[in-house]
């Protein structure tokens, strides 16, 4: 993978990063599909191709390729539960602009339900993949090939943004 090559140079802090992951998802009670709404909210914030193909894929495989695909392209009319969509848009906001979140913001979390730690959760959540995604992209970590390929076809559709799949195949 692509991304191993890149993260290759300081191994102790891809397993830090991956150590993060797993504690922060410990005890949490965000579901698989909501992590997955996460992420491809926040990837396609950001215009990261690479993730929002890895979790374009898992979120199509939570719902469908459909619902997948229009999270990716930060539709708001996506087929989501009200809590779902609740995440999306505050994984964009969160993604663009975190000073102009707003008590308002927070507020229509809880209205779908969530937690004050669900939140913390959600935000932390958010914050780690941006971090992770942040040094992917600057350093220049295009998508794989394979990971292109078996992404269902309307999630590679909606991935118009961010770098270009590699070409390279294998290497």
């Amino acid at each position: 993978m692509n991304l191993s090559r890149l993260w290759a140079w300081r191994p102790e802090i891809s397993e830090a990063f991956s150590g993060l992951r797993k504690l922060l998802l410990a005890n949490s009670s965000l579901s698989a599909r909501e992590r997955a709404v996460l992420v491809c909210a926040t990837a396609a914030s950001v215009g990261d191709s690479y993730c929002a193909l890895a979790w374009g894929t898992r979120l199509a495989s939570e719902s469908d390729p459909s619902t997948a695909a229009a999270v990716l392209r930060s539709r708001d009319d996506a087929p989501l539960e009200a809590r779902e969509r609740a995440l999306a848009k505050w994984a964009r906001k969160v993604a663009c602009n975190p000073n102009a979140t707003v008590t308002a913001d927070v507020e229509d979390l809880r209205a779908v339900g969530f937690s004050d730690l669900e939140i913390f959760d959600a935000t932390a959540f958010i914050a780690f993949r941006l971090a992770f995604a942040v040094v992917n992209d600057a350093l220049g970590a295009c998508p794989d090939r394979e990971l292109a390929e078996a992404a269902p076809a309307a999630v590679r559709d909606a991935v118009t943004y961010g770098r270009n799949v590699s070409e390279r195949r294998g290497a």
